[in-house]
């Protein structure tokens, strides 16, 4: 399978200025009431934040501790990152990340990583300013305890399907995926409300109660 071809990236642009809260929102609004991954998924560092279009990859326990062709599957997926991607992995025990590949993806484009599963070298990754959420820490290596079977297939990470050109928003509340099919509308929907937000926001910071403020404006 390979990602869809329709990925403008004003979408990632757009997406990048929203938060997690919002588009959850308006994707249950819209009938997408399981697309926020579970929160053993967090970010590196308390800032980061990472919006693109996913380039999926699955893992799966490797079959030999000295394979032929060490890393083949993870370099694949990692050579194939272009501008405005974010990789997305599928669970495992293992560290999928580090530092080296960190410093790849930073320059092929992609915006970040999500991992269902530890990482590796972090205070590197963290110097490097490279948005990567992730499960926690640990310092074995991928070789010879996990394999990627293929990438650009769909995916379940952090309980989420993920299908190939999904989008992806993530940040210190977690991490949403946007069924591409629905992003226009997403997108479009997530900007409104927090227009909305604003004004809600003002009417309480000038003394509005909750209950009034709900009725008035239909946002919480």
């Amino acid at each position: 399978m390979t990602a869809p071809t329709n990925r403008p990236l004003e979408w990632a642009d757009r997406l990048a200025k929203l938060y997690t809260p919002v588009v959850a929102d308006v994707l249950d609004k819209l009938g997408f009431r399981h697309q926020c991954m579970h929160p053993r998924v967090r970010p590196l560092w308390p800032d980061a934040k990472a919006a693109g279009f996913a380039l999926t990859v699955q893992t799966v326990p490797a079959r030999e501790t000295a394979p032929p062709c060490p890393y083949a599957g993870e370099l694949a997926a990692v050579d194939s990152l272009a501008t405005g991607d974010v990789l997305v992995v599928s669970e495992s025990a293992w560290s999928f990340w580090g530092e080296l590949l960190s410093t790849a993806a930073t320059y092929s484009g992609c915006r970040g990583v999500v991992l269902d599963g530890p990482t590796r070298d972090s205070a590197a990754i963290r110097d490097l300013k490279f948005p990567v959420f992730h499960v926690g820490f640990h310092p074995a290596d991928s070789l010879g305890r996990l394999d990627v079977s293929a990438h650009n297939v769909p995916i379940s990470s952090g309980g989420v399907l993920v299908y190939p050109g999904d989008l992806v928003l993530a940040d210190h509340d977690g991490v949403v995926v946007v069924p591409a099919g629905a992003a226009e509308e997403a997108l479009h929907l997530a900007e409104e409300k927090v227009r909305g937000e604003n004004h809600v926001r003002a009417a309480l910071a000038g003394g509005m109660k909750t209950a009034e403020a709900f009725k008035k404006f239909g946002i919480l």
